[in-house]
């Protein structure tokens, strides 16, 4: 039986208006089509500038979509489209339903590695008390030494941000989960602790889009990998048949 999609993206497009170029357009996405189910993890591959992380941004509505629509399925499974509602409506969605996990940490000035986890936890409707021992379970899965909770996140190493970032995209784990390259800066023993959490996510029915440029990462994560070339979904793969060409895109 075919479970109902998470997230079914119709018909994607965006286009971009280069201001300063003489008004020139630079398309970035066209018509690309495909759906997420529970537990399902999708890989996109493609060389640089095809794409990938435009249609992760349209996704999330960090970027508005030219064309098309985004399907996602909330509470009581009711689908909204993300195409059409309003910046309010996005950030209560993204809150409660969505995380987005990038290879950069962007915080609020003076705020410690605790309160940007706990208050992602917050916006997914957890109490107070609650949401200070998720994050606390949070950043232990990923490895940051307590003496660094309190920490402001600006002083912290590439790779420590890194890990911020990653519990507070999976802290109170969302319906969907985006990410793009979260492994970029980790030292070998974190980047397996990410490895094994993000995996575990996939287990527990987390819906997951991923760009990995790391083909061990592709191969031991996703489900199906969709291959973008030029802003288009050009094919599908299995993960574990990726051809030269792929794995060559997949770096």
């Amino acid at each position: 039986m075919r479970r109902d999609p998470v997230l079914d993206v119709r018909l994607l497009g965006k286009s971009f208006v280069l201001h300063a170029v003489s008004g020139r357009e630079v398309v970035a996405l066209r018509d690309f089509t495909f759906s997420l189910a529970t537990g399902e993890h999708v890989a996109l591959a493609g060389m640089s500038g095809a794409g990938k992380s435009t249609l992760l941004k349209c996704i999330y509505r960090t970027y508005r979509p030219t064309s098309g629509e985004v399907w996602l399925q909330i509470h009581a499974g009711e689908y909204v489209d993300m195409c059409a509602l309003t910046d309010a409506e996005v950030a209560a969605i993204r809150g409660h339903e969505i995380g987005y996990v990038s290879q950069f940490l962007r915080s609020e000035p003076r705020r410690g590695a605790l309160d940007i986890v706990m208050k992602s936890a917050l916006q997914r409707g957890m109490s107070e008390h609650d949401a200070r021992e998720a994050a606390r379970l949070a950043l232990t899965r990923v490895g940051l030494e307590p003496h660094l909770w309190d920490v402001y996140a600006s002083v912290l190493s590439g790779g420590e941000k890194q890990r911020v970032n990653l519990a507070a995209g999976t802290v109170h784990p969302p319906r969907l989960l985006l990410l793009d390259e979260p492994l970029s800066a980790l030292d070998p023993e974190n980047r397996e602790r990410a490895l094994e959490l993000i995996g575990s996510l996939t287990r527990r029915g987390v819906a997951i889009v991923s760009i990995f440029h790391d083909l061990e990462a592709i191969q031991r994560l996703a489900t199906r990998v969709l291959v973008v070339e030029k802003g288009r979904l050009v094919a599908e793969r299995d993960p574990q048949d990726l051809d030269e060409r792929l794995a060559a895109a997949a770096r």
